[in-house]
């Protein structure tokens, strides 16, 4: 079994290696499958059994890393982009983007630029919180225990957008998740960008009640990734929207409340808090 394993690994590390080295051929399943002597189908299954990932999302994550250096430090035109890592026209390039990264080539080279976006702070049960939205629904909350450095946080994201403090109706309608209104939940839009893979992991935190907790196994098995634990933590720890996308309620198998972006102890209280108000309803 050991030897097998050891296989395996050295098969989806000759893999990964290939991918680095020719991800500017988009090379196909097929290919990358002959290169390891494997059936295309066995070797979709193995390597994302180990990189928690298929092949095809895998290659389209070296892609948009090679095209956003492209385009920020370089300097290049979307078509120069699109040549340099192989795509067939700036026309995948934008779908690429829009499905990783939620957001254009030419928005994420402007970083946010002709984008408003309206905050504010408020007072929660938890200490104040910083709340920002865009046209198209809320884009960010977070604890901001400092002021001052909540709006640098926010402002590092989207560094070319135009700042206005008002607090908007779109605020308004997510803060009332504060009130223990969670009925309102589907009210609230976002806007959000973030990988597929992200994304699909906060889908599935909005889908945790209120009250209940749930661990990142958990996640992994409901994402249909039961191997990628890890990588599911990565993407809780960079959920933008504090308390709405609710990555408090997830704990570690062992029943301890692990960490959290915005301090265990602040995690430990909102936990107790929901559990409390759900058997005051209940």
């Amino acid at each position: 079994m050991k030897a097998q394993e050891e296989t395996n690994y050295s098969r989806i590390a000759e893999a990964i290696s290939y991918l680095n080295g020719n991800f500017k051929t988009q090379p196909g399943l097929e290919e990358v499958a002959e290169k390891i002597n494997l059936s295309p189908f066995h070797f979709q299954r193995l390597f994302t059994e180990w990189a928690g990932v298929s092949p095809k999302k895998f290659l389209q994550y070296l892609t948009i890393e090679h095209a956003k250096k492209m385009l920020k430090e370089n300097q290049a035109t979307l078509f120069e982009t699109a040549f340099e890592t192989g795509l067939s026209g700036t026309s995948r390039l934008h779908d690429l983007f829009v499905n990783i990264e939620g957001m254009t080539p030419g928005e994420y080279k402007n970083g946010g630029e002709n984008l408003v976006i309206n905050y504010s702070f408020a007072e929660t049960p938890f200490g104040n919180i910083l709340v920002a939205s865009t046209s198209k629904g809320i884009c960010h909350i977070a604890f901001a225990d400092d002021a001052a450095t909540g709006l640098d946080v926010l402002k590092t994201k989207f560094p070319n957008a135009a700042y206005k403090q008002i607090a908007d109706a779109i605020q308004q309608n997510a803060l009332y998740i504060f009130t223990h209104d969670w009925e309102k939940i589907s009210e609230i839009k976002l806007h959000l960008k973030g990988t597929d893979f992200q994304l699909k992991v906060w889908e599935t935190l909005l889908k945790i009640p209120a009250g209940q907790l749930t661990t990142y196994g958990a996640v992994a098995k409901n994402i249909g990734m039961p191997t990628a634990s890890r990588a599911v933590g990565t993407a809780i720890g960079a959920n933008p929207v504090a308390f709405l996308i609710p990555c408090h309620r997830i704990i570690q198998s062992t029943g301890a409340f692990g960490g959290y972006h915005w301090g265990s102890t602040r995690k430990t209280a909102i936990i107790g808090w929901e559990a409390a108000m759900t058997a005051k309803e209940g």
